[in-house]
């Protein structure tokens, strides 16, 4: 049983497959030609309230969070998918009352010399400590 003011923290929004075409990368063609990219994204956050009110303002909209992705993703060039992770995570730490946060990159079928159905990075960073 949940009570009231316990947080949570096993609680996550859960956002997969988050799909653009991005000119990211190191190499002037892949910053030239572009390339497919998939992001995924968990929050977490207490999700206790929005269960009992069944109130869309008590969460995380998440169509909000995957416009955000896709806005950095697709105004702003970076040279690793790190770069493009950290961009992200922070920019859903700062506008959404979330604890922690995991993202996740992919480059589909990254220009290696082989084929490589994707490379991807995965970082998880939480919200600072207030003081």
């Amino acid at each position: 049983m949940v009570r009231t003011g316990v947080k949570t923290l096993g609680d996550k929004i859960v956002l997969r497959g988050i799909e653009f075409y991005g000119y990211h990368g190191l190499h002037g063609e892949e910053k030239r030609l572009g390339g497919r990219y998939s992001v995924d994204v968990e929050i977490f956050c207490d999700l206790s309230r929005a269960g009992r009110s069944d109130n869309v303002g008590d969460t995380i909209d998440y169509g909000s969070v995957c416009r955000l992705v896709f806005e950095i993703a697709s105004t702003k060039r970076f040279n690793l998918l790190e770069g493009l992770a950290e961009a992200v995570a922070n920019a859903i730490l700062g506008r959404f009352p979330v604890e922690e946060v995991v993202v996740r990159v992919e480059k589909v079928q990254p220009p290696v010399g082989v084929l490589l159905r994707c490379a991807a990075v995965e970082i998880r960073r939480k919200k600072p400590v207030q003081t």
